[in-house]
Formats: structure tokens, sequence, C-alpha cells
């Protein structure tokens, strides 16, 4: 719970999605916290306003991979692993908030610039995501 609640807080802190939760497992694995938020930067916002993964989304599967992720190319029952967890996680989080893309998610493009305006000025990102931030800590918590 505590992590949910970081994640949540460093959200709120004008982080990503991607780099909350990145962040407060990184030194699980012995990431650097910096280094973790540099390198889940470009996944918030839908992959950079591309409307793709939500970031939540995006981050957990960098924890799945860190977690289950092989390190050697022969190592296939490491990557089998990983990929069955992720999709598990995907299943879970597509069930429980309907979507892992942020237009499904938000019900707006994000790839579109008057959309992502009309998202800011209603602060939408900020009523609607911490809710999948959160969702997000504690799938990985239960499948990592």
């Amino acid at each position: 719970m505590a992590k949910a609640e970081d994640a949540v807080a460093l959200f709120q802190q004008g982080f990503t999605c991607s780099q909350a939760l990145l962040s407060v497992f990184a030194q699980d694995f012995g990431l650097d916290r910096d280094m973790a938020l540099r390198i889940s930067q470009g996944f918030g916002a839908g992959i950079a306003y591309t409307d793709d993964t939500c970031g939540a989304v995006s981050g957990a599967i960098m924890v799945i991979g860190l977690r289950y992720g092989r390190i050697r190319a022969d190592d296939i029952v490491a990557k089998e692993k990983t990929y069955a967890v992720v999709r598990e996680f995907l299943r879970e989080f597509k069930k429980r908030n309907g979507s892992v893309d942020c237009t499904g998610l938000l019900g707006y493009d994000l790839s579109d610039p008057q959309q992502v305006a009309e998202v800011k000025k209603n602060k939408v990102v900020m009523a609607r995501c911490p809710a999948f931030v959160r969702d997000a800590v504690k799938l990985v918590e239960i499948l990592v």
C-alpha cells in the first residue's frame, strides 16, 4: 500500500505515470531513482502524446521486466515468464479499468493537440490518473 501512495504522490508532484511507477520500485532492483525517472520519462502521456499505452501500464511493464526479464539471449524461460506476467497484468488492468491506452482511459485522444489542451484545461489527468497509478502499483505488487 505504501508504494501505491508514494507513486500517487510522485504523480501529483508533476512526474508522469510511468515515472511514478518505475521509480517506486527502482530500489528493489538496484536501480537508482534518478535513472528510473530518466528511463521512464518518454513513456508518459500515452508515450509522449502519441495516444498509445498508458504510462502507468508502461511503467508497470518495466517493473515486471526488472523482476523477470532475461539477461541472456538463450534464457527462453525468463522471456516466457516475463511475457506471461505482462499478459496477466494487461488482462487485469484492462478488466479493472476498461482499457490500457489513454484514449480508452481518459476519453480523449492525446495525439490531438486540441484535445490535450482540453484535458489540461479540465484537469482530467489529475482527476483520473491517480487511480490508474494506484491500481497499476497494486497489480505489480501482486504479480511481482
